[in-house]
């Protein structure tokens, strides 16, 4: 039988992913001048960087078959994303697991019978200095990704930021809604207050606000998504061991809380 390396499938995917829009055009932007990859693309063509060694990408992608004239069957609308996850913004990469419907330790679907949702990300796998590999949203073109989200029309992004960053004190742990599905981002906010979670709209926040229509998370059939930013303390309560080997083993009652009121949201 003949076997496929991931990297082969990647390209393939890539390959039948749509061309930029001229308006989207992914350039550095002074917000994120301190990033040292312009773009996916660039950082996966750096000859200092291997695959397996210092990052990862891991993807889901379902299959949908209807072959009956009965009525349609569902088709797969939904993606879920995190573009720094692994040592990059801690915590992001089990959350987008968790989120699309799979648990981040055994990988069964969870809840059982719950709803699945295709999935991506890139992760930082270093045992240390991940951050030189957080490329913004803004200028993710990663084929993958890109084919993902372009066929979905809802689109979920998980990232890290600090209480500093998004303008609460210190020690706050909380999750800031932005993106520019305004009918998703309204249904996460109620949700997260129905949980106790301390959610804020993005809105007010310009560097967190992620309605730039190049944001990955808005590359959608709807041209709007929604990025959710949280603070390190809400990360760090969601798990009792927080390391890469082991958050995914170690989830607390606040993951789940988190990933069912987003779920909610998205039902």
């Amino acid at each position: 039988m003949t076997t496929i390396s991931r990297r082969t499938v990647l390209g393939a995917i890539g390959a039948v992913a749509a061309a930029p829009a001229a308006s989207v055009a992914l350039v550095p932007t002074a917000a994120y001048a301190a990033d040292d990859y312009a773009s996916n693309t660039a950082l996966y063509a750096d000859p200092a960087l291997a695959e397996g060694v210092d990052y990862a990408r891991r993807y889901r992608r379902h299959e949908a078959v209807d072959g009956s004239d009965a009525a349609s069957s569902p088709f797969p609308d939904t993606v879920v994303l995190a573009l720094h996850g692994g040592g990059i913004e801690p915590g992001t990469s089990e959350l987008c697991l968790a989120v699309a419907g799979y648990h981040p330790g055994t990988g069964a679907v969870e809840p059982a019978g719950g709803p699945t949702y295709d999935h991506w990300m890139f992760e930082g796998i270093r045992a240390s200095n991940n951050s030189p590999l957080h490329v913004t949203a803004t200028h993710c073109d990663d084929p993958v990704a890109r084919a993902l989200t372009a066929g979905a029309r809802r689109a979920v992004s998980l990232h890290g930021c600090t209480p500093a960053q998004a303008g609460l004190a210190d020690g706050t742990a909380a999750v800031v809604v932005g993106g520019l599905d305004l009918a998703l981002k309204g249904r996460l906010l109620a949700c997260f207050a129905a949980a106790g979670i301390q959610a804020h709209d993005a809105a007010g926040i310009p560097a967190l606000n992620g309605d730039d229509p190049a944001n990955i998370v808005n590359r959608t059939l709807t041209g709007g998504g929604a990025q959710l930013e949280l603070t390190t303390p809400l990360r760090t309560a969601m798990f009792t061991t927080n390391t890469r080997a082991q958050r995914k083993n170690t989830t607390t009652a606040t993951f789940w809380q988190f990933v069912t009121a987003v779920r909610a949201a998205l039902q």
